[in-house]
């Protein structure tokens, strides 16, 4: 009797368990920011799915999409939310991130020249410069909606060069521009 008992306790932990995994993994691929075509305006939309609820009804293994939030709302938010269909055909390719990451993959710092190679999210992200040298910072500056406009706009800047053209901005009499070549000379260097 006691066998029979740990066997359909362990059957039960191992479903159990099972279910958790298929949460936690629809959890993590419906999270994030995603950029889309809004079908009825035919411009670029910030959403972001209901990835808690897209996890709960993985574990059922039915995918049952819905909109958490939108750019778009409150004015639309009554839409019939047609752009699902664009983020279950390709989920990665309109997540935010996914479209930065490629975006500056191939790309080098204006200012300093060193390239981007790969984008970590847990690194100090990069930023923009506008045509007129105003900086951007990519998380604070950028809302989705208007990211594939930035992105056709704008030039990529490292974070170091990000921070040093905010700081000679907000502090320009705090910054002396040497002339290319010339070195200042410091307290007890002597020539």
């Amino acid at each position: 009797m006691t066998t029979t008992i740990f066997l359909m306790v362990a059957i039960g932990a191992v479903g159990a368990l099972y279910v958790v995994v298929m949460e936690v993994a629809a959890y993590w691929r419906w999270r994030g920011t995603r950029v889309i075509t809004c079908p009825e305006t035919h411009a670029p939309a910030a959403v972001v799915v209901d990835a808690r609820h897209a996890a709960w009804y993985a574990a059922v293994d039915v995918s049952d999409l819905r909109l958490k939030q939108c750019s778009r709302w409150p004015e639309r938010g009554e839409c019939g939310q047609e752009c699902l269909r664009q983020i279950e055909l390709a989920p990665e390719d309109c997540l935010m991130r996914n479209i930065l990451a490629r975006w500056y993959e191939a790309k080098s710092c204006v200012f300093c020249g060193e390239p981007f190679g790969a984008i970590h999210t847990w690194d100090n992200q990069p930023g923009f410069v506008s045509a007129d040298g105003a900086t951007l910072m990519l998380c604070s500056d950028v809302p989705g909606e208007k990211l594939p406009h930035v992105l056709e706009t704008h030039r990529p800047v490292c974070w170091n060069c990000y921070v040093a053209e905010e700081f000679r901005r907000r502090n320009p009499a705090l910054v002396v521009d040497w002339p290319v070549g010339v070195r200042p000379r410091h307290a007890g260097e002597h020539g």
